[in-house]
């Protein structure tokens, strides 16, 4: 309870501190985000599940397959995403500092610009470690248990449950849940370790007529940022801020693999109308869609 009190506690302080629109602060970041490392995860999952499905000849691949092929597609996708997730992690952290403080980027496109400019190109592999590995248990963590929570619907005649939007949906909303949970602790690192410039000490130095800061902040190491939180917050500070992130993951997974569950069927029907020799799906059909 008082997880969702603090939540909603900073909510209501940045919305009447800054304004309701702060609440969307870093949504263009969250964006370009999406359509990098998203569009990735997803694209190489497929074009490694199809290798797979021509090396073994199965059309419905074994867990194990879905678990290699997750993870390849999930850290590439980890690699790839890095300097978007560190502009998304900085602009939504913004709100959470003083006025003097924010690095008040105006839009994604900016902070990736300035970033670069100010804190050089390797600023973009901050937290990269941390990333790939979160990228890769939420890779695994979603369609391992989505498949198989999504068997298990089907295969229990007691249920009654049919192929459709219904199962999609409780199959969804558990992955969402199991990957929360997988990905906590690599989330916070991540984020502190990407965040890392504005914390600690860390404070501008002076700001020019264009509104560019300069920063003095020295980079901080993983195993720094890790001691200072057990310090001072304990073991738990690994699962801190789950309640958020469910609330936001959830339904992304829900509406991800209902999503594509509907364009599947889309697909199908057209390559039978067309009468066209059917050709292994990018993903899964049925029983054991695999797509995030």
């Amino acid at each position: 309870m008082s997880t969702r009190q603090n939540m909603l506690r900073t909510m209501i302080r940045f919305a009447s501190r800054d304004g309701i629109s702060s609440l969307w602060w870093g949504i263009s970041a969250s964006m370009l985000r999406q359509s990098t490392y998203s569009t990735a995860r997803f694209g190489l999952y497929n074009y490694f599940a199809g290798i797979a499905r021509e090396r073994t000849g199965q059309r419905r691949l074994p867990s194990s397959w879905e678990i290699v092929c997750a993870g390849a597609a999930g850290g590439l996708a980890g690699l790839i995403g890095n300097p978007t997730e560190v502009a998304l992690v900085r602009m939504c952290a913004d709100g959470a500092r003083s006025p003097g403080q924010r690095f008040g980027y105006n839009h994604a496109i900016d902070a990736i610009v300035r970033i670069g400019r100010e804190e050089g190109l390797r600023t973009f592999s901050r937290g990269l470690g941390p990333n790939v590995v979160r990228s890769v248990i939420m890779n695994v963590s979603q369609i391992a248990t989505y498949s198989a929570a999504k068997r298990q619907l089907l295969s229990n005649p007691s249920l009654g449950l049919k192929d459709g939007i219904f199962t999609h949906f409780l199959a969804s909303l558990l992955a969402g849940t199991v990957a929360t949970t997988a990905c906590a602790p690599a989330d916070v690192l991540k984020s502190r370790i990407q965040n890392a410039v504005a914390v600690d000490g860390a404070k501008p130095v002076r700001h020019t007529f264009r509104g560019l800061t300069e920063l003095t902040n020295p980079k901080q190491s993983v195993r720094k940022i890790v001691a200072e939180s057990l310090r001072n917050e304990g073991p738990g500070f690994l699962v801190r801020g789950w309640t958020p992130a469910w609330l936001r993951l959830a339904p992304n997974t829900v509406l991800t693999f209902v999503f594509i569950e509907q364009l599947q069927k889309l697909v199908n029907l057209s390559r039978d109308m067309k009468s066209v020799e059917t050709v292994p799906d990018v993903v899964p059909t049925r029983v054991a869609t695999q797509k995030i």
